[in-house]
């Protein structure tokens, strides 16, 4: 289509200029005492060629006026393009561990006026892995007011650095100033937050966030019970010294966590040290009875108080399905010393010694031959106890 255009225009430029050539008509030009005559067509080609010549020099004086705003320009453009390459060199550098020439880089970026604040963040990020807090703060200073959503980046970045410092009430702090500003907690922001509530020991609020990170998906069933768990030990550990304290904490707790083995062992021991056998022996057995523990049985040997023929009752029914467990063997020696049922206990004890021998039947067995006035043969148990390394 171009084509036939240019086509018709040159044929009409053709007949325009056959037309003109036999044109008879001429122009006369007079200035007393000067005249000039000249013919139309050669008075045409004349003023188009003044008119294309006046064209060309005002462009001329347009483009040397403009000149120099050009080379700013160019000169801006390519100092722009070397920032970029620079800072795509200083994300390259820090994601291959390179953080000395990330922060190198990322610092070039910004003499080359690249104005992110990517660069500030990269800068500061690498500098704080190779330890130069002095520089990561300056970079993280720098940062501020540069780029929309630069602070986004740096109060996330900021509150990595203080929980790296151990500074959990900083970075719940910064993590606060990035809610506040209207930023939705996404999932890098509750991932910061979750491991500031652990090393503040706030476990409650360790189990909201878990809560929150499981249900976007962030983390798999199995991570958030594990955290869950760790956050109930932890408050059970921290109420241990309180019976009502403790009562409650347990009473609140699920099911699922409650009757978990490192739960359950650490919640009976407090409740047997605050005097309360009673309840640490229920809660041994519940636990028990959801999910069968060498070592929690062997806890549940310790629950004496006052007569335990019901507690023996109960480990010998245990007995009949775990016939060869060394912690339950154990439980049911000592539940039989304590209610001077000596026979009994001696065949325990000696049971559990030849599945595992250890620590606490060794010393069981002292204990059992002092009762029966045989200080020999309490002697030599407390030998062998002495020779084997307590297992916890």
């Amino acid at each position: 289509m171009k084509f036939l255009i240019w086509l018709l225009a040159l044929f009409a430029a053709a007949v325009a200029v056959t037309l003109l050539s036999h044109n008879d008509g001429y122009v006369l030009f007079v200035h007393p005492p000067y005249r000039m005559e000249m013919s139309l067509t050669m008075f045409v080609f004349v003023m188009l060629v003044v008119f294309i010549a006046a064209y060309l020099l005002v462009q001329l004086i347009s483009s040397a006026v403009q000149l120099p705003r050009y080379v700013r320009a160019f000169r801006a453009e390519r100092a722009q393009s070397k920032g970029r390459a620079a800072m795509l060199e200083a994300l390259t550098a820090f994601f291959e561990g390179r953080y000395a020439a990330a922060e190198k880089a990322a610092v070039k970026a910004m003499e080359l006026g690249e104005n992110s604040g990517l660069n500030s963040i990269i800068a500061a990020r690498a500098a704080n892995e190779l330890r130069e807090f002095e520089r990561r703060d300056a970079y993280l200073a720098d940062a501020e007011g540069k780029t929309v959503g630069e602070q986004t980046m740096k109060l996330m970045a900021k509150a990595e650095f203080q929980l790296d410092q151990k500074q959990p009430q900083s970075a719940l702090s910064s993590l606060k100033a990035l809610s506040d500003s209207g930023i939705r907690k996404h999932i890098g922001a509750l991932n910061l937050e979750l491991r500031a509530q652990q090393q503040s020991r706030n476990w409650d609020a360790v189990l909201d966030v878990a809560n929150q990170l499981e249900k976007r998906n962030a983390i798999n069933s199995t991570m958030s019970a594990q955290m869950r768990q760790q956050a109930w030990l932890e408050k059970v550990k921290a109420c241990a010294q309180d019976g009502e304290m403790l009562r409650a904490v347990m009473k609140e707790m699920p099911n699922e966590f409650k009757h978990r083995n490192k739960v359950a062992i650490e919640a009976a021991k407090a409740f047997k040290q605050l005097g309360e056998c009673a309840v640490a022996r229920n809660l041994l057995t519940e636990s028990l009875n959801t999910e069968w523990s060498s070592e929690l049985v062997a806890l549940y040997g310790d629950c004496l108080e006052g007569s335990v023929i019901a507690q023996i009752d109960q480990a010998e029914r245990w007995l009949k399905i775990h016939r060869d467990d060394a912690g339950l063997l154990l439980a049911l020696g000592k539940l039989c010393l304590h209610q001077e049922l000596w026979g009994k206990a001696q065949n325990y004890l000696d049971a559990s010694i030849s599945v595992q021998p250890g620590r606490e039947a060794y010393n069981a067995l002292a204990k059992l031959a002092e009762k029966l006035h045989k200080p020999d043969e309490a002697f030599k148990y407390y030998q062998q106890a002495n020779k084997l390394v307590s297992v916890d």
